[in-house]
């Protein structure tokens, strides 16, 4: 018997192949993982509507599409192993990608939701995913470097020190702007960066330097 919960991921999961997720494997993770455990009780109804949801501290649970989109590109460019996350947030993206990549470092400034995800992440059985309550501008420099990075605010530049961490090959995918902002995907060849936009995005932003 088909339950609820798997009833209405496969709904979200055939709209976000309408919207033009393609990546079969991105598609199947996400109908397997129940987002409802990410969301506070009250919202629940509302967990497999293709939209962010807030979160508590300021703070929201991105929208299915766009933690689709991101996680396709990484796959897309040849990310398997090592992935950087910055801003934990629920761990909802988190659990994606600790689905989908061998290993996931994911910086978090909010304490208190650092512990709800690192909760919800062993509640579905998902122990490759390592936390650090951090400034997310700094990345992780002593796990770097990254064949991913994957940001879930938007910094009002790109962060240099996240450059920085990339492996060779590797790529950061971050939301850039202020009242406009631009998915921008970010390439490392040795020392020199190209850059392309991907997406006209909204996030909440990436705050510097501030751990609570």
């Amino acid at each position: 018997m088909i339950s609820n919960f798997q009833r209405s991921a496969g709904s979200l999961v055939n709209l976000l192949a309408q919207e033009g997720i393609t990546d079969q494997r991105v598609l199947e993770v996400m109908a397997h993982t129940p987002r409802h455990v990410f969301i506070d009780e009250v919202l629940k109804h509302k967990a497999y509507q293709n939209t962010a949801l807030p979160i508590g501290q300021g703070q929201t649970i991105s929208q299915p599409y766009i933690v689709a989109h991101m996680t396709a590109i990484l796959r897309a460019h040849g990310v398997t192993s090592k992935v950087l996350e910055i801003g934990t947030g629920s761990g909802y993206q988190s659990a994606i990608l600790a689905q989908l990549f061998d290993k996931v470092y994911s910086v978090e400034r909010i304490k208190a939701l650092q512990w709800q995800a690192k909760r919800r992440l062993h509640q579905l059985d998902l122990y490759n995913v390592s936390m650090k309550h951090g400034d997310g501008w700094q990345g992780w420099a002593s796990q770097a470097p990254f064949q991913g990075i994957i940001v879930t605010a938007a910094a009002a530049s790109v962060p240099q020190q996240l450059l920085e961490q990339l492996d060779d090959g590797g790529v950061l995918v971050v939301p850039i702007g202020d009242v406009e902002q631009k998915l921008m995907l970010y390439t490392r060849h040795k020392n020199e960066f190209k850059h392309q936009v991907m997406a006209d995005v909204r996030f909440v932003p990436l705050v510097p330097g501030d751990i609570i």
